[in-house]
C-alpha cells in the first residue's frame, strides 16, 4: 500500500509505504506510533521505509494536526484534508478521490 502527503499551498510532500501518526508527550519528545492515518494532536510522516538513494529526502513530516477538514472513505480511497499548526495538507491512499488542477 502506498500512501501520499501533499502540502495544499505548494504541492511539497511525499509518498512512500510508509505512514505512521506520531503522538508526542506534553513535553514535545516521541511518544509513539499512533497508527497510520491522520489524528487531531499527532504529526504525520510519509515516506519510505528505507534511506533513498539519490534523494534529498527520505520522510516529509508535518506539526501537529490541530484539525480534520475533509474525509473520503470507500473502496478506491481514503482521503483526509487536515490543518496543522502552520499549513493544510492533503493525506491519501489509493486513488486521488478529486480532479487534479494543470
Amino acid at each position: 500500500m502506498s500512501f501520499t502527503l501533499r502540502r495544499t499551498k505548494d504541492g511539497k510532500g511525499d509518498s512512500g509505504v510508509r505512514s505512521e501518526s506520531i503522538k508526542w508527550t506534553i513535553e514535545g519528545k516521541f511518544d509513539k506510533i499512533d497508527g497510520e492515518i491522520p489524528i487531531i494532536g499527532n504529526s504525520m510522516l510519509v515516506g519510505s521505509l528505507s534511506a533513498r538513494s539519490y534523494s534529498h529526502q527520505d520522510y516529509w513530516l508535518t506539526t501537529p494536526i490541530i484539525e480534520i477538514l475533509e474525509e473520503i472513505k470507500n473502496d478506491d480511497v481514503h482521503y483526509i484534508r487536515f490543518l496543522t499548526e502552520n499549513s493544510e495538507y492533503e493525506w491519501w491512499t489509493g486513488n486521488y478521490p478529486k480532479q487534479l488542477n494543470k
